[in-house]
């Protein structure tokens, strides 16, 4: 899986480009704020639809732009195809495969990315909903029914909110809660069985990736945790919807009374040990950033083993902090398929990887010879 060229236009900082790239390592080198990650962000948005650093559309469209697109040239599936993203203020994003529309969610059926950009490092620091936001990402390009169950949560989780909120004023809304408390227990029950399989294949392939990383031998543990009344999260739908819906009952006056949702798997997390110690409390700076890079190169590996083919790896910033021994360990690694990683001008980074080396100047960019 290779983007082969990839044309920009009125997006970001970039007004107009087309860009070829190698199949192999392709580094994008330039100063701060001459736009290396927003191409990055570029080919991001050809596999998810979105941009990773806004939820809003118009954040990527040029200054006082009016419109942007992305199109590229793709090698997937053993065959040539183009995707295309169009946005236009006040208008609905336009999403194309070899010429036919689609919407985000299949786009990884095309085009699959792995990226790791600073903000990641967050996923080990921070509380829960960044390892939902890592463990939804990776497993919505691996299962694009994952994302439309997770879009459908989202919509019962929003009705839901705003009948706990409202009945106040409006009392009769409390005859639909339990409805939507149902259809959250159902499309619950078989996100429950996504996650609870994506992590356990996460746990298994990131420990020895992290156990090489680190060069100590630190062990790297991942632990699933969701609702407390799923005793199994590998049991049959059923069985798990049984056990959600029972837990919903029994904090059904809790939530009427706080008017806020207590309960569901918009509150499940991946809770991330080294050495048995959680690494949100007790994790060093090296520490935080070699297990996140663990867990993306994990996220890698099986996006290979389950499609049969290696995806897009895009790498932003990543090797700055590194020392020298890690900073060889990924260039090692990162071997095997596409990948597009960013460095500053002065970096030795981009002399020591063999591949193509692009370079970006507020929003241009050209080969170095």
């Amino acid at each position: 899986m290779t983007v082969n060229e990839v044309s920009i236009e009125g997006f970001r900082n970039y007004e107009r480009e087309t860009v070829s790239l190698f199949p192999g390592i392709n580094v994008i080198a330039g100063e701060n704020a001459q736009g290396k990650t927003n191409f990055l962000e570029a080919v991001y948005l050809l596999s998810c639809g979105r941009g990773f650093r806004t939820r809003f559309d118009n954040e990527l469209i040029f200054f006082d732009g009016s419109r942007a697109k992305i199109e590229a040239k793709v090698f997937s599936q053993e065959r040539e195809q183009t995707v295309s993203v169009s946005m236009e203020r006040g208008r609905r994003k336009q999403i194309f495969v070899n010429s036919v529309r689609k919407n985000g969610n299949e786009l990884s059926e095309t085009i699959r990315v792995v990226l790791f950009c600073p903000d990641d490092l967050n996923m080990i620091r921070e509380g829960a909903k960044e390892r939902r936001r890592f463990m939804d990402m990776a497993i919505s390009q691996l299962r694009p029914n994952y994302g439309k169950l997770l879009s459908e949560y989202t919509r019962l989780y929003e009705h839901k909110r705003r009948i706990l909120s409202d009945w106040h004023e409006k009392p009769s809304l409390l005859d639909m809660l339990d409805d939507f408390s149902d259809q959250m227990a159902c499309i619950g029950a078989q996100i429950i069985r996504y996650r609870a399989a994506f992590a356990r294949r996460l746990s298994e392939t990131a420990n020895p990736i992290h156990s090489e990383f680190s060069g100590s031998g630190e062990e790297l543990t991942l632990q699933y945790r969701t609702v407390s009344t799923v005793t199994d999260p590998f049991a049959p739908t059923a069985e798990i919807y049984e056990q959600i819906a029972a837990h919903q009952k029994a904090h059904r006056a809790a939530e009427i009374a706080s008017q806020n949702l207590l309960t569901g798997i918009h509150k499940d997390d991946l809770e991330v040990a080294i050495n048995g110690r959680s690494a949100r409390l007790y994790a060093s700076q090296g520490q935080t950033r070699t297990a996140a890079l663990s867990l993306k190169m994990a996220e890698r590996e099986i996006s290979t083993q389950d499609t049969g083919e290696c995806p897009i790896l895009l790498l932003d910033d990543v090797l700055s902090e590194l020392d020298a021994r890690r900073q060889e360990y990924v260039l090692n690694r990162i071997g095997g398929g596409q990948t597009l990683i960013t460095c500053c001008e002065d970096s030795g980074i981009k002399r020591r990887t063999g591949g193509r080396v692009l370079t970006v100047r507020a929003g241009k960019v050209t080969e170095e010879s």
